[in-house]
């Protein structure tokens, strides 16, 4: 890697999964406008962040991380964003009870418009277009209008960015999050299911503490009425990631269109854009580390995207799937520990799990993600490392996507309610099973 870093110096490197935009112009004019927006975060955010980040790589803390595995233009509205913090919320606090650690709350949302694919082109019978790469590019239509990929979308997707950051930080800040009143986080569909009961008593037991705690000191545990959300996406699309990159006095080049951004699986390539354009921004940064990955592979990555060795700078997130981890993972948690490199690791157990039901349709099955979170846990132990961290893929919706779970989902169920455009999420009691696994696994 060379010393010199700017926002743009990705440009002489080979980027994968970018769009091809027919209208130069119309591209030109429209990273201008986006170049000029407000940030949508502050540094300030960002470094908080960081240090939070840090405690949890020492052990101090957990990272819960979730969300759409691609966010819809069609669902920036107050009740999709709602209940997708009410699940990130719930599941924070089954943590909180089963590890007694301070959680990170960092979602898949705000951002999370970009998607990659495994072909630059569909096919359906003799017609071939451009593939769906995620509201920020071009639509999931399957005409040649919906399929161009169009810069004009860049500013649609920063603004219902802002709209839902906007929506979130009000929802924190006014309380919603307020221990005192967890009825603000019920999700009417769910209420006399097994998780939901269970989940219920725990909210009880928490209860009668904080009455009893606050009885001892003679007044309200002020530090319970709000907490912090932090956004996340996949960096994926580097001309609107660069157009969101400013310069902060005093502390250097911040992507302030998220909190934290990480790179997929499929463009972290040593000598690639990817690596190039993240080294040189102050965010937190996380690393999708799949199957394909050598253990000096990612040692050099490493040192490239974290070269003074700091603290809650780099996120590893392992996604091998249930029959792979056990091979994969022990060699580079070995390496990582040897080299002496400063790492916060979280297992990603959907993107390894993918599979095709008999009727075509795309989903995920409950116990493998449940055994890849148990094996994840066990080797981190075996081999002196730390697990703390879970990335996870999951709706507020009651959807049917992914297969087994406390509902017992079967096939036959996928198409009974099945939204997703891309990848098949965790609806709320699977999602609620697997929060008080990884509680049980932190005991």
């Amino acid at each position: 890697m060379t010393t010199t870093w700017t926002p743009d110096s990705w440009q002489k490197r080979p980027a994968l999964q970018q769009p091809n935009y027919d209208n130069p112009g119309e591209l030109t004019e429209a990273l201008k406008t986006l170049s000029q927006l407000p940030p949508l975060v502050t540094a300030w955010e960002v470094d908080r962040l960081r240090g939070q980040l840090a405690a949890a790589g020492d052990g101090n803390a957990f990272v819960l991380q979730g969300g759409d595995c691609s966010e819809s233009f069609d669902d920036c509205n107050s009740g999709t964003i709602l209940r997708k913090l009410k699940v990130l919320i719930q599941m924070s606090l089954v943590l909180i009870c089963g590890s007694k650690k301070r959680i990170v709350r960092v979602g898949r949302i705000a951002g999370q418009y970009a998607k990659p694919r495994s072909a630059d082109m569909e096919k359906r019978g003799d017609i071939e277009l451009p593939s769906y790469r995620g509201d920020i590019v071009n639509r999931s239509g399957f005409t040649p209008a919906e399929r161009r990929p169009d810069p004009q979308l860049m500013l649609r997707a920063y603004e219902r960015s802002s709209l839902t950051i906007n929506y979130i930080r009000a929802l924190s800040e006014g309380g919603f999050a307020d221990l005192h009143h967890p009825e603000n986080w019920d999700l009417e569909f769910v209420r006399n299911t097994p998780g939901s009961r269970r989940y219920q008593q725990l909210l009880e037991s928490l209860s009668d503490s904080i009455r009893f705690m606050e009885a001892v000191s003679q007044g309200e545990l002020t530090q319970l009425t709000r907490v912090d959300f932090f956004t996340s996406h996949e960096a994926l699309l580097l001309l609107f990631e660069q157009a969101l990159t400013r310069m902060e006095r005093q502390r250097g080049w911040y992507n302030l269109g998220t909190h934290m951004a990480w790179i997929g699986d499929r463009t972290r390539a040593v000598d690639g854009a990817h690596i190039e354009y993240f080294r040189g921004i102050r965010n937190p940064i996380g690393l999708k580390v799949g199957n394909s990955m050598a253990p000096d592979e990612l040692i050099d990555v490493i040192r490239i995207l974290n070269p003074d060795n700091e603290p809650g700078r780099l996120t590893l997130i392992h996604r091998f799937g249930a029959e792979k981890i056990r091979s994969r993972l022990p060699a580079l948690a070995e390496a990582v520990l040897r080299s002496g490199c400063k790492v916060l690791w979280s297992c990603d157990p959907m993107h390894g799990n993918g599979q095709t039901a008999r009727n075509g349709i795309k989903t995920r099955s409950f116990d493998d993600i449940m055994s890849e979170i148990i094996t994840a846990f066990r080797i981190h132990k075996e081999v002196g490392s730390r697990l703390s961290g879970i990335h996870l893929e999951l709706t507020g919706e009651d959807v049917t996507e992914c297969i087994g779970g406390p509902g017992n989902l079967s096939e036959s169920d996928l198409t009974r309610d099945y939204r997703s455009q891309v990848d098949p999420r965790l609806n709320y009691e699977q999602a609620m099973e697997i929060a008080f696994l990884i509680a049980e696994q932190m005991r």
